[in-house]
């Protein structure tokens, strides 16, 4: 199964956004949303949530537990 990292990056190239787009609408900055796609940097729950939000799926997809993407 894909890591947050990957799951993050496909989730945001599959609508279109650009880092900077993503981090403006979750609140972080682009070079914040390059550490989280590099694996560099792990996103704090408050900024998962939003990200799964946004994408609509759950966490568990976005961390990779499930390749399901909605419950």
């Amino acid at each position: 199964m894909d890591s947050l990292s990957d799951r993050l990056k496909k989730s945001r190239i599959s609508v279109g956004l650009n880092q900077t787009e993503l981090g403006k609408i979750i609140g972080v900055g682009k070079t914040t949303i390059s550490m989280y796609e590099t694996g560099n940097s792990t996103p704090s729950d408050e900024i998962k949530l939003k990200i799964a939000e946004y994408f609509n799926v759950s966490v568990d997809y976005l961390l990779g537990k499930t390749d399901i993407k909605n419950h």
